[in-house]
């Protein structure tokens, strides 16, 4: 449908829009519930009490706790420019959301003369809604901007509707109860949740693939098939965990350069949905780890748990932060261990380890060099400021370096001797990680680094070339 020609009579009635689904992309309820289960976890066990209670109690103890940022919220701009236009008449926001979280919402955007919301012992949604608006504007006297079913009740008894962010089921339905002036319909959603997925971010658990490369098993077919195996429950389960993150960090993320136009905190995807589907994502990752093996199962749990607490709480600590990334990298290569069931290779995780954790440090040090561009002092969610970037720079150098001796060091040693026909070949790798290693950080140091090292180095052409003479060189000296 397109917004009607003339209004008619319209311009006497008030203009009262719903806040959840409508004038913002997001649900109030679930921003303020993530807001509060990131900074309190266990908040999650009072909730079914709170609930107990009926669910504007619900929101009136949530509400209570939290505070929420109005300008960091993402609108609809479309509904923000219908109110800027129409101040002519009486504007109200009427939303099913606790008042204590709508007032500063309503007072940062100055667009309306009335709110109108639950106050802990009513929730004004649907029928309640619908019974407010009557007694306050008379039955037709007021048009209604909504997004969803329950909002039929309210459009049952307005003089006419705006349908926001829902098909044309929806509109139709509306159009049955009185005059939709507009439909504008929610954008497509398949390319949101592609992003929220990062699926790119499954090369990340390639990883779980070089213990396969480097114990020379890489022609057992059993062996690919478990690695293969691994690499799929790694894969989902990381995206469950990337979704669960981005919902608990919706305000960080929102102040972040990049980070804001991450689907959730944009308001691209409804926060419900990726409540629903980060945890079926990940019981679907273990329910592949076991069909790998238990002890594989184990390994993925643990990394599921250190993340969880990444994601909760550790994420805040300094230099706790990235030495748990660092070792999360590391976790992907035991797990590729052990789904062939070979042994792990104290080599092979002190190389990782170390260099895993220049990596982290670089991704913190990015990150603060982007706020220093923008004249900010301290990283959102994190503990660190920009006077920490000469620190982050040299100890992530260091550990670079380290990881390079680590691997000078192998090539001597009995179990490189016992692998290889021609160690001594491997010593071409040294160079060549060193010389990436020092690239990375100039390019950090110039400000031209991507907030992700990974994402760089895999697509970066001269990184690209890197892995290919780091792998050549591997392939000629077994």
């Amino acid at each position: 449908m397109t917004p009607s020609p003339a209004l008619g009579d319209a311009q006497a009635h008030a203009l009262c829009v719903d806040l959840d689904g409508t004038l913002l992309n997001s649900d109030i309820l679930y921003e303020s519930l993530l807001a509060l289960l990131a900074r309190h976890p266990l908040y999650l066990f009072l909730l079914p009490f709170w609930l107990l209670q009926g669910k504007a109690a619900l929101k009136r103890q949530i509400a209570a706790r939290v505070t929420l940022a109005p300008e960091h919220l993402p609108y609809n701009l479309r509904v923000l420019e219908l109110l800027r236009t129409t101040a002519q008449r009486p504007r109200v926001l009427c939303t099913a959301s606790d008042a204590l979280l709508v007032a500063p919402i309503a007072a940062h955007l100055g667009l309306f003369e009335r709110v109108i919301a639950s106050d802990g012992e009513r929730n004004l949604a649907g029928a309640h809604k619908a019974q407010a608006l009557v007694g306050a504007f008379g039955e037709r006297g007021f048009d209604y901007v909504g997004n969803g079913k329950v909002d039929l009740a309210v459009w049952q008894h307005a003089a006419g509707a705006w349908v926001v962010n829902n098909d044309d089921g929806l509109a139709r339905a509306a159009a049955q109860r009185t005059t939709v002036h507009a439909h504008w319909p929610a954008p497509p959603r398949a390319a949101a949740w592609f992003k929220a997925l990062r699926l790119h971010q499954w090369l990340k658990n390639l990883l779980v693939f070089v213990p396969l490369l480097t114990a020379h098993r890489f022609l057992e077919p059993e062996a690919v098939v478990q690695s293969l195996l691994a690499f799929a429950a790694f894969g989902l389960c990381a995206s469950g965990v990337y979704l669960l993150n981005d919902l608990l960090d919706l305000s960080a993320d929102r102040q972040h350069l990049r980070k804001r136009h991450r689907p959730f905190a944009a308001g691209r995807l409804p926060l419900l949905h990726g409540l629903w589907v980060a945890p079926l994502l990940t019981v679907g990752g273990l329910l592949v780890a076991l069909a790998c093996s238990p002890a594989f199962a184990g390994v993925l749990l643990t990394y599921y748990a250190a993340t969880l607490a990444y994601s909760l709480r550790l994420k805040r600590i300094v230099m706790l932060d990235v030495v748990l990334l660092a070792g999360l990298y590391t976790v992907r290569i035991i797990g590729g261990t052990i789904a062939i069931d070979a042994e792990l290779s104290f080599w092979l995780l002190a190389f990782s380890m170390f260099m895993f954790l220049s990596l982290a440090l670089l991704k913190r040090y990015t990150e603060l060099h982007a706020m220093l561009a923008r004249g900010r002092t301290t990283a959102s969610g994190r503990g660190y400021g920009v006077d920490d970037l000469p620190l982050l720079q040299s100890l992530g150098a260091a550990a670079g370096y380290i990881a390079v001796m680590v691997m000078a060091l192998y090539i001597n040693s009995p179990e490189s001797i016992a692998l290889y026909r021609n160690p001594k070949l491997l010593w071409f790798i040294c160079p060549v990680l060193l010389y990436w290693v020092s690239r990375a950080w100039v390019i950090a140091h110039r400000g031209d680094m991507h907030d992700d090292p990974i994402v760089f180095a895999a697509t970066d052409r001269p990184s690209q070339v890197v892995a290919l003479l780091c792998a050549l060189c591997a392939l000629v000296a077994i």
